[in-house]
């Protein structure tokens, strides 16, 4: 069988910390970086450039994303929603964005005040801004579910990429599970579908929460269905704040036990990273989730 690498992206930095109410001193979040980063953590989602009034947990993003850059061999990608942010990350010298859009219209103007269709015009207008040498996530939320509209069909999910795999074939796409409600058959369904529809596209990822208990089963039908880089949270951190409902992400240290019982290594350190996560757990407000570190920690001296 031909050799696969996994790639881990952590989120928690990002998806983790915005749905977090309380601000997070800016220094609580490098430090966090800082233990990530420490237990082999090579590629994250570190903040987003947002609307600080939306999003104040995030009006750090400059300082956060510049110390994440620091760190060597570290791949820092932001999220943007829309052409204003993603020119501002541009400017403030990301080299990676991850611009965000819904297969849901309902979900989509509560997240970016954008229809679907306006959303990929901005993201036709991003593409033309791209400096040399910079790249592009695109991540597809509601791909699988709307808290609004309930299970999108997959057909809506593959009409929406149309246009936007034309736009930047080179990108990178991830199909989002907002609400944790997906089921590991539908996962790899619909990125079977993807793949055959879009096989110009050779760049796909997975993004799932864990509302129902499924995110680690959901993680492995995408790898079974081929998908080498998957997104996850320290401690299970996250939530969409525009998705009701929806708990944290799944557990990066959740994922990495997983992977690493199967045989597959992710070349991290499960130890350092469950130190990371129970620093996380004590974020005031955060909304947790996973397993192993309550397993764990105790073995390692860790209170969770």
């Amino acid at each position: 069988m031909r050799f696969r690498h996994l790639t881990i992206v952590e989120v928690g930095p990002r998806d983790g910390f915005q749905s977090i109410a309380a601000v997070i001193p800016t220094t609580t979040k490098l430090d966090l970086i800082d233990q990530l980063y420490a237990a082999g953590i090579r590629r994250m989602e570190a903040t987003a450039f947002v609307s600080a009034a939306a999003v104040p947990q995030l009006a750090d993003a400059g300082e956060v994303m510049r110390h994440a850059q620091s760190m060597q061999g570290l791949d820092v990608q932001v999220l943007v929603p829309n052409l204003r942010n993603a020119q501002k990350a541009l400017d403030a010298g990301a080299a990676h964005l991850a611009f965000v859009l819904s297969v849901s219209e309902k979900h989509n103007q509560n997240n970016v005040r954008r229809t679907p269709l306006e959303s990929v015009e901005d993201y036709r207008a991003i593409a033309d801004l791209l400096p040399d040498g910079a790249r592009m996530r695109l991540n597809v939320a509601t791909a699988f579910d709307c808290p609004w509209d309930g299970k999108m069909p997959p057909e809506q999910t593959l009409a929406l990429l149309e246009p936007l795999v034309d736009i930047l074939p080179d990108a990178e796409i991830c199909l989002c599970d907002t609400t944790g409600k997906v089921t590991p058959d539908r996962v790899s369904a619909l990125f079977a579908a993807a793949k055959a529809r879009f096989p110009q596209a050779r760049r796909w990822a997975y993004h799932g929460h864990d509302t129902y208990g499924l995110g680690v089963a959901n993680v492995v039908a995408a790898w079974n269905a081929g998908i080498n880089v998957i997104d996850a949270s320290f401690a299970g951190l996250g939530g969409c704040p525009f998705a009701p409902g929806a708990t944290g992400n799944v557990a990066t240290e959740d994922v990495v036990w997983t992977f690493e019982q199967m045989g597959i290594s992710t070349g991290l350190d499960l130890g350092r990273l469950v130190g990371a996560a129970v620093a996380g757990t004590k974020l005031p407000g955060a909304l947790i989730g996973g397993r192993v570190r309550d397993v764990l920690a105790p073995a390692l001296g860790l209170s969770s």
